[in-house]
């Protein structure tokens, strides 16, 4: 069988096997639900459906990989460094970049890799044949899909936020007479601004003529450097100036309450914290926290020395009390996040990553140098501050032991 044939029976098994796993997910959920727990049957399909799917999707890469090699192009979806160098107005740039035009070509998404050799230079990028770039280490960023996605065509984005509400609710006689009660509900018109994130490079002309380097160049830092401050941002930003209004900057303080618990350790705080959440009718949907409480959470273990919140062999993706945890550096070691993501907060995409390649910039023209600039523009919408409780391990705990 060719490689290519190999390729699209792959395509189909990956799929029949994300059925799976999707299917085995929600028998798995299920039984938490009904029973408190997943039976060790399903836990086991549940590995043996996730391991699979793993070994199909590897098998993938290392046939794309010797067919790239080889020179074949496999059918695969265009990266936007390909979207940008197979542009007609890019390749009329490259084809005559004296012109001093600019051109702009709108992208999905950039993944890749960018060599450099000093601070705010490309370096030469002109070079002989080379062997494949080596990407450099990358944050995975995952807070964005926790929060329900949106579009804009606006600057800004208004919207009613709930800031009092008196329930007074009660039965009545059904005779007439009696007024009924009164109830208050209380909203805010709240306005946010699109925020533009962006940065830009040079790079020596010459690499117009090198495509390969081009698709590499687009495809790489620059892309990674927006989605690290957007992560950040969504989570910290402080309201002021061009920043967004991070959802933990805006979050609920964690309060105990009469809840008293004996040795309380980080598991409980972040039960404690759903429970708040719970309580405000928001229930959670999501948990952020700092890679390094996250794996002294996995690494617990009881009085003989068994992990208490799972397997070290487990493959699955990483949960706590039945909600996904999303362990990212952009929060601050020792402080934790739960929350409602979807009902209580709202992504707004102005503009997704746009790479615009100029030689007008400052001297470029008699330098032979060129500026690809990267950006994005979005807003944040947090329609419900009570959906999200945020706190510090160390205070909490102590909270929960008085």
């Amino acid at each position: 069988m060719s490689d290519t044939k190999e390729l699209e029976t792959l395509a189909r098994e990956l799929k029949s096997a994300a059925e799976g796993v999707k299917t085995i997910a929600e028998k798995h959920d299920t039984e938490i639900k009904n029973l408190g727990d997943a039976t060790a049957e399903t836990k086991q399909k549940a590995d043996e459906a996730l391991l699979k799917h793993n070994e199909i999707s590897a098998r993938m890469t290392e046939i794309e990989q010797k067919m790239s090699r080889r020179g074949d192009q496999p059918q695969r979806t265009k990266s936007a460094g390909y979207q940008v160098i197979e542009n007609e107005a890019v390749k009329a740039f490259m084809a005559n970049p004296q012109a001093g035009r600019r051109v702009g070509v709108e992208v999905k998404a950039i993944i890749s890799s960018l060599i450099t050799d000093a601070n705010g230079s490309a370096g030469d990028l002109l070079v002989p044949m080379r062997a494949d770039l080596v990407a450099p280490v990358v944050r995975r960023m995952t807070v964005r899909d926790l929060l329900t996605p949106g579009r804009t065509s606006q600057s800004s984005i208004q919207y009613p936020k709930e800031t009092g509400f008196t329930n007074s609710a009660a039965t009545v006689s059904e005779t007439t007479g009696p007024t009924k009660p009164q109830s208050e509900i209380k909203f805010d018109i709240v306005t946010t601004s699109v925020t533009t994130i962006a940065h830009w490079v040079l790079a020596t002309r010459q690499i117009l003529d090198d495509a390969p380097m081009l698709q590499s160049y687009i495809d790489g830092r620059l892309r990674y450097g927006l989605a690290f401050v957007e992560e950040n941002q969504l989570l910290n930003g402080g309201g002021t100036g061009t920043d967004l209004n991070g959802i933990y900057t805006q979050a609920t303080a964690f309060a105990a309450g009469t809840s008293v618990v004996a040795s309380p350790q980080k598991l409980d705080v972040i039960r404690y914290a759903m429970l708040q959440g719970a309580l405000a009718e928001l229930p959670s949907t999501g948990i952020v926290l700092n890679p390094i409480d996250w794996a002294n959470i996995e690494t617990t273990k009881d009085s003989q020395g068994r992990y208490i919140i799972g397997n070290p062999q487990q493959t699955a993706q990483p949960q706590l009390w039945g909600l996904p945890v999303v362990a990212t550096q952009a929060m601050t070691s020792g402080a934790f996040l739960t929350g409602a993501f979807q009902l209580g907060a709202q992504i707004f995409d102005r503009e997704d990553a746009r790479v615009e390649v100029s030689t007008e910039d400052s001297d470029n023209f008699r330098k032979n140098l060129v500026t690809i600039l990267a950006e994005e523009r979005l807003a944040l919408a947090v329609y419900r501050p009570e959906a999200f409780i945020k706190g510090t391990f160390s205070t909490a705990i102590t909270d929960l032991t008085s």
